[in-house]
């Protein structure tokens, strides 16, 4: 029953969601094929240590952070379609100029526009999908199989990099220069169609596409300035969203630290047969995340959107424990763990997303997306956090550190249904139980 009631909402997707679940698996997967082999890249031209790649990347990561709030704001001011379009020709440019780069400060800029441009699409696109589907569930479902097609993009994209010898290969950024041209172009079309279903179906009601490509009605730059404080100054009332905020950030802190310190703690410990180990958990990951995400999406379906991500953090903590425990020669103890970690991630990160659509009132839906980018500060701090705990106390330190900080996590997420939130026209009220709930 519920496979057929998932199947009628599937086939209520309008093609425009077709198109971003498309554009998702084609983008991510070029960007993958090659971006993994960018550390490579810069120690093969200008022999950088692995502690300033990481800098470069993190530094890109901060800005970005603060740019993608930005974007997300100015979406539901100036409309998805006038933004993801900007964000979309920012990529192509800034991926076609990563291809011919030859100097490190232009690598350094072009690096940071690619992470802006990527900050910048991300919150109008997850938005753009509660503008086209009034449904809560099936906007569920569609945010659920966006995740899942950009795992399987993420998982495809470096096998078929080694596969086409793209590997190290500079002149490989044009393949995702190239990806993001097509999508753009696939986007106008999907824009125009959905254009002629909104004039049907104009009898009344504002359309979709009323939202997702009409500004929020602004005559001046002063009524401009004036919506966009008012805008802050809601994010700044809603307590329930800095909590998440917060929760969210320690949640991408633990996460991170499987690419960046876990890897560090087992090159540093010289473990048997390294490459194969870390390609071995990367590949496992991508593959639990395809396999399950729908499996216990399914079995969850009946249960709270916190209580969901409640018994994803527990599923989290049992990894930790299992990392900091596990014995440095004990290969397939790895992989085990890393199989746990994943079914925590296939329940939390596409749950997060939904959760910030069932918060956010339809007409601040970009805004809140752009503040829910703050959540990357996690992944920006991580390399620096974990680095220091693994130079001052050892892995297991830094794992057992994961396991609390689950703890605070859960405490935090528990404390969402006490807080206040400002009134969206009543609609904060109604929404609120069944988002907390």
């Amino acid at each position: 029953m519920h496979s057929d009631v998932s199947l009628s909402r599937i086939k209520q997707f309008p093609p425009l969601i077709w198109i971003l679940l498309f554009g998702a698996f084609i983008t991510r997967g070029s960007y993958y094929m090659v971006w993994p082999f960018l550390a490579v890249i810069l120690y093969q031209k200008f022999a950088i240590s692995a502690t300033e790649v990481g800098l470069i990347l993190s530094a890109a990561a901060l800005v970005s952070v603060f740019i993608g709030f930005v974007g997300g704001a100015l979406s539901d001011h100036f409309g998805r379609h006038q933004l993801m379009f900007a964000s979309g020709l920012l990529y192509v440019v800034s991926f076609s100029l990563l291809a011919s780069a030859e100097t490190l400060p232009g690598y350094v800029l072009i690096i940071t526009l690619c992470s802006i441009a990527k900050a910048i699409w991300e919150p109008p696109t997850s938005a753009l999908i509660g503008d086209l589907l009034e449904d809560a569930k099936t906007r569920e479902l569609a945010m659920q199989a966006r995740y899942f097609v950009v795992n399987v993009g993420a998982a495809l994209g470096p096998m078929l990099g080694v596969w086409f010898g793209f590997t190290g290969q500079q002149s490989s950024f044009y393949i995702t220069a190239g990806c993001f041209a097509l999508l753009l172009v696939i986007l106008k079309w999907g824009f125009a169609q959905q254009g002629k279903v909104a004039a049907a179906q104009k009898k009344g009601e504002e359309s979709s596409l009323e939202q997702v490509d009409s500004p929020i009605q602004v005559d001046s730059p002063e009524q401009e300035n004036s919506q966009i404080r008012q805008t802050l100054s809601i994010l700044k009332q809603d307590r329930v969203l800095q909590c998440l905020i917060l929760a969210n950030i320690l949640c991408m802190f633990i996460y991170s630290q499987m690419d960046t310190s876990l890897v560090q703690y087992l090159t540093r410990a010289e473990v048997p047969d390294l490459l194969q180990l870390i390609s071995a958990m990367i590949v496992t990951n991508s593959l639990v995340i395809i396999c399950f995400q729908f499996v216990l999406l399914k079995m969850m379906a009946a249960l709270a959107i916190v209580k969901r991500i409640q018994i994803g953090l527990g599923i989290l903590i049992c990894s930790q424990i299992w990392l900091a425990l596990n014995p440095l020669t004990f290969f397939w103890g790895w992989i085990g763990a890393v199989v746990v970690m994943s079914l925590a991630e296939a329940i939390l990160f596409p749950t997060m997303n939904v959760h910030i659509d069932r918060l956010a009132p339809a007409h601040l839906r970009g805004a809140y997306f752009g503040a829910a980018s703050f959540y990357s500060m996690g992944f920006a701090i991580a390399p620096f956090g974990g680095g220091l705990i693994l130079d001052h106390f050892g892995g297991p330190a830094l794992f057992f550190s994961g396991a609390l900080l689950c703890l605070v996590v859960i405490y935090l997420y528990s404390l969402l249904d006490k807080l206040p939130r400002p009134e969206f026209d009543g609609e904060a009220k109604k929404t609120d139980q069944a988002v907390l709930g």
